[in-house]
């Protein structure tokens, strides 16, 4: 068994695709609609064949109370991992991301947290080497 696909709410799914290949540079895997149900995903640019981000609209109530409690808490809807963080931050920023968190050393790695314009917060994890 694999992961194939996981799921992250947005309450706008042209801005967040706007935003997850724009400016964190994933690529857009899969897009069709059947009546109002769009079927959204983007996955890596170095890897469009491995695990995809549904970009989901938070229309279920259950789905935008959750979204919404987790991002007023502060605590990140989804982690993604790289192995430059610094470098990484910045290109984004440049890219008009707000970040919530610059790039900071906590136990065993380095985080940064950011806004993704529809209803989230990400983090990005640099795992440190010794």
């Amino acid at each position: 068994m694999k992961i194939k696909v996981t799921t992250l709410y947005v309450d706008d799914q042209d801005k967040a695709l706007r935003f997850y290949t724009e400016v964190l540079g994933f690529v857009k895997k899969t897009d069709f609609s059947q009546g109002p149900y769009r079927w959204l995903t983007v996955a890596p640019a170095e890897d469009p064949n491995g695990t995809e981000l549904q970009l989901a609209l938070n229309n279920n109530p259950a789905a935008k109370a959750w979204q919404e409690a987790i991002f007023q808490q502060s605590q990140p809807a989804m982690m993604f991992f790289t192995d430059d963080i610094r470098g990484d931050c910045e290109g984004i920023k440049a890219r008009g991301a707000e970040f919530t968190m610059p790039p900071t050393d906590v136990t065993g790695s380095t985080i940064a947290m950011l806004k993704d314009t529809c209803g989230n917060i990400i983090q990005l994890t640099q795992l440190a080497r010794y």
